[in-house]
């Protein structure tokens, strides 16, 4: 079987993201739209809340190409402000909402954000951001209680709600309950145009210099993903289905196939806004969802969950693999187990990068390659070139994978010299991105993924910057040099290690190594802290002189049996 089998060419629609799911909504009213703690909202309701979102933003002043964050995990709160952003042509920013403060202050400033809604869990955190920020934000702070069902509202705010009734507590800072009534005296927003070269989301990806950078996205980017995932998918995809979607939607698998995916054909999202094993486990057996998304961590820590043993998950029909690569041992441990508990599917595997909003490439339900990532989605075109040029390869060379189609970003935000380097145009006259991922394709197209040529930790799914951890690491008095490395981890994929040479007349000490894993809990992502501080008396060094990360990971792997 090859390639030209699947659907080569889908017709997308000129529409924003919003008019998409407000079409859904004319259709399929009275069906379930998403379900949060098994509270459920139709699609008539849903879009009731986007308009609402809408109408108090436009209230507020936001309007067309303004920038609101949102610093939120999978709540309801962030679906109806996304999709009201969209609506008025505002553009959404979404960050991790368990960022470092300084990483928020980072994202106002360099997006000019005019407000930032988040939980009442993280507003102190974000009030301190904005000390650090050169411009006036408002605060808008939204409450998991509003959203849940009776009892389970009352005896949230009992266990855990309590602590943050206080907040907000500031003149910059409103209830989201508050700033949607505001709205409610004023008319309904004009409706935002179709425009293909709009952005409308702002997701984050860092670089080679491990400073985040802003990917811009269009609706019509968006779009095309969903549909084209829809077109992958071997089933009638339609209402009465389920996604569990644990993906958080700040990142482009879980916004763009968790949630606009789902959304778009009728089908309801199963919002967690939170991952454990425990909650995953019983979350399959109580809500027997047909799709399940997430990384490879997620799904090797499937294989160890008792609340499993002897459940069947013949109710699967899809389960999608994304974020980081999957090996071979671990897809044949999964199918396995799939095997095992009745389920009549295997795991497919996805690539792709944030640069074209997720995944590109997936690996067909029916015919899987050993180490193959998959074929293309439609109207995407994969080429392998000699890396750092342009010159195309022929099947069977191993290159830098590059990618041309409709879900490639419009760019960086403010940073045109990246994007000149990231997005270029060949001689076919269209616009290839250039991944940084060494692969090579066969002859029948399928795509083969083996290293990325950037320096990049993944963790959980999450990509890591080992240069902005020693940044942090490094300007610490006591410390001269460190080398931050990822070690494989059969549960995480990488876990973080750093390695550091103090100077001279330092010893090194527990109350130092707190004293670093403090101050870099300031700086970084929990996600992205270390797990352990190594004290070095040097670093092994390449022949010009650098720290030579490679070896100290392969002497971490070696250590740790890997």
């Amino acid at each position: 079987m090859t390639a030209n089998k699947y659907i080569s060419h889908i017709d997308y629609p000129e529409k924003t993201m919003y008019r998409m799911i407000a079409d859904c909504a004319e259709t399929y009213p009275n069906e379930p739209a998403y379900e949060f703690y098994s509270k459920e909202t139709t699609y008539r309701e849903f879009r009731a809340k986007i308009d609402r979102a809408a109408r108090a933003f436009a209230a507020a002043g936001i309007g067309e190409g303004d920038v609101v964050t949102i610093c939120l995990p999978n709540v309801p709160q962030a679906l109806a402000a996304f999709y009201g952003l969209d609506k008025i042509g505002a553009v959404a920013n979404m960050i991790h909402p368990l960022s470092a403060q300084n990483e928020i202050s980072f994202y106002l400033n360099v997006s000019d954000s005019k407000k930032i809604l988040t939980v009442d869990l993280f507003y102190e955190k974000v009030e301190n951001a904005l000390k650090d920020v050169k411009h006036a934000v408002e605060i808008l702070v939204c409450r998991m209680q509003d959203e849940l069902p009776v009892p389970l509202n009352a005896l949230y705010v009992l266990k855990a709600g309590r602590a943050y009734l206080k907040y907000p507590n500031s003149d910059h800072a409103v209830l989201w309950t508050r700033f949607l009534k505001a709205g409610d005296r004023g008319p309904d927003p004009e409706e935002a145009a179709f425009r293909r070269d709009r952005t409308s989301v702002i997701l984050y990806s860092g670089g080679t210099s491990g400073t985040p950078k802003g990917i811009c996205l269009s609706d019509y980017n968006m779009n095309a993903l969903a549909l084209q995932c829809r077109a992958r998918i071997p089933y009638d995809f339609k209402p009465g289905l389920r996604m569990l979607s644990c993906m958080p939607i700040f990142h482009g698998f879980g916004l763009g196939v968790n949630i606009h995916t789902v959304l778009i054909h009728g089908v309801k999202s199963i919002l967690m806004p939170n991952f454990t094993t425990k909650s995953y486990a019983d979350m399959l057996i109580k809500k027997k969802p047909n799709f399940i998304a997430g990384v490879p961590t997620i799904y090797e820590a499937l294989l160890h969950m008792p609340q499993l043993d002897g459940k069947k998950l013949d109710f699967l029909m899809g389960m999608f693999c994304g974020g980081d690569s999957l090996s071979i041992e671990l897809k044949k441990k999964v199918d396995a187990f799939l095997q095992e508990h009745g389920a009549s599917i295997q795991v497919q595997e996805g690539y792709g990068l944030t640069e074209c909003v997720t995944a590109s490439c997936l690996t067909p339900h029916d015919d899987y390659r050993p180490g193959s990532i998959g074929i293309p989605y439609p109207d995407t075109s994969y080429a392998i070139v000699t890396p750092g040029t342009d010159d195309v390869l022929p099947a069977g060379t191993e290159g830098e994978i590059i990618i041309s189609g409709p879900t490639v970003m419009l760019g960086y935000l403010n940073n045109p010299e990246e994007t000149a380097r990231t997005l270029r145009v060949l001689s076919d006259g269209r616009v290839w991105l250039y991944t940084g991922d060494l692969g090579h394709m066969d002859e029948d197209g399928f795509v083969y993924f083996r290293q990325r040529l950037k320096r990049m930790i993944i963790t959980n799914g999450y990509n890591v910057y080992p240069s902005q951890l020693e940044n942090v690491i490094d300007s610490i008095p006591e410390v001269a040099y460190s080398c931050v490395i990822g070690v494989r981890d059969a549960r995480r994929g990488q876990r973080i290690q750093a390695y550091i040479v103090l100077r001279d007349g330092v010893e090194p000490s527990d109350e130092l190594r707190r004293k670093i894993h403090d101050e870099m809990k300031l700086h970084v992502a929990l996600y992205a802290l270390p797990k352990d501080y190594i004290f070095r008396k040097e670093l092994p060094k390449t022949l010009v002189g650098k720290v030579s990360y490679r070896k100290l990971e392969e002497e971490a792997n070696q250590a740790a049996g890997m």
